[in-house]
């Protein structure tokens, strides 16, 4: 049976904690892979990303500069408008059918929004949802979802956007190549 990871969110700005998370998830759940689906308009939080999709997916692809665990799905931001999550797995399905275990991964503070998610059920159906944790962070996760401890990086996308806003340095906060781009693109000014 081939393990997928799927590690969605706005990823605006992708940093180094969501990169640690991915490595410990796909360990922990010995994954043949992890996609990250940057979202084109996620609906919880619908136009509230700083940058545009395009850039967001960008900058993932920067932070996992060639890493083979790794890679980034375009499916939602090819699908354009809102961003539902059962959508994307139903998609997911029919991309790859058969002996295929899908692993939804989300953050603890985002498990939370999961019933008013569209159709959370199907989610559940259609993936094995894993909540990530910190270490030393308590997670009540709701029944049918797993928790999973990663390691504890406080890093935030907003605390990247508002250093960049106020020019401090991010470089530590973000891959090299992620800090250039953001540069070059003139994101978060």
């Amino acid at each position: 049976m081939t393990r997928i990871g799927i590690l969605g969110g706005t990823f605006d700005t992708p940093h180094v904690g969501h990169l640690l998370a991915a490595s410990d998830a796909f360990e922990a759940l010995a994954l043949d892979r992890l996609y990250f689906v940057p979202a084109a308009e996620q609906p919880l939080k619908a136009g509230l990303a700083a940058a545009a999709a395009h850039h967001r997916a960008a900058m993932v692809e920067r932070l996992i500069d060639g890493d083979p665990r790794f890679a980034v799905d375009p499916i939602e931001m090819e699908r354009g408008g809102l961003s539902y999550t059962v959508d994307t797995l139903r998609a997911l399905r029919t991309r790859w059918p058969g002996d295929v275990a899908l692993f939804l991964l989300l953050g603890r503070d985002v498990v939370a929004t999961l019933p008013k998610w569209r159709e959370p059920d199907a989610v559940m159906e259609l993936a094995q949802v894993v909540v990530l944790t910190r270490v030393g962070e308590s997670a009540k996760v709701p029944e049918g979802v797993r928790a999973l401890t990663t390691r504890r990086v406080d890093v935030s996308s907003t605390e990247v956007r508002t250093r960049v806003r106020e020019g401090k340095s991010i470089r530590g906060f973000v891959p090299d190549a992620v800090a250039d781009y953001i540069a070059a693109a003139d994101l978060y000014r």
